[in-house]
Parts: C-alpha cells; sequence; structure tokens
C-alpha cells in the first residue's frame, strides 16, 4: 500500500498554498509561514522543501511591494 521510496510531500504542499496567499493577503503572516514550512519539509526529506521556502520568500517580498503600492501609508 505505502511505497517506502515516495515520501508524501505535505508540508511543502501547505506551503506553496502559503506562498499563494501571501501575495494577496498578510505576506508578513503567510510568507515566514511558508518559509517555515519549506525548510520542515526540507529537514524530512522533501524535495519541494526548498522550493517552497524560495517561493514563499519570493510571494512575501512581492506582495509586501503590492500591498505597499494600493495602499501607500
Amino acid at each position: 500500500m505505502d511505497d517506502p521510496g515516495r515520501s508524501l510531500q505535505v508540508l511543502s504542499a501547505i506551503g506553496f498554498g502559503c506562498a499563494a496567499v501571501a501575495v494577496l493577503f498578510r505576506p508578513v503572516l503567510f510568507g515566514p509561514a511558508g518559509i517555515v514550512l519549506g525548510l520542515a519539509g526540507h529537514s524530512r526529506g522533501e524535495q519541494l522543501g526548498k522550493w517552497t521556502a524560495l517561493a514563499s520568500a519570493v510571494t512575501m517580498i512581492v506582495g509586501m511591494i503590492v500591498s505597499y503600492l494600493l495602499a501607500p501609508p
């Protein structure tokens, strides 16, 4: 039933979800959450973990820029 060579990449998938949300909604909250989930997934052996952390960092920065341009202080 379970293939030991195939791992579920649950943390990376949730981290990518956080990265997607970080673009438009609360980048300061969801960006770091995605980074932490990506790094945790990478430490557990998930292949997408490092890409999740990188994508979350990029979308956090883009989200912060977009939110500043749409609603300046």
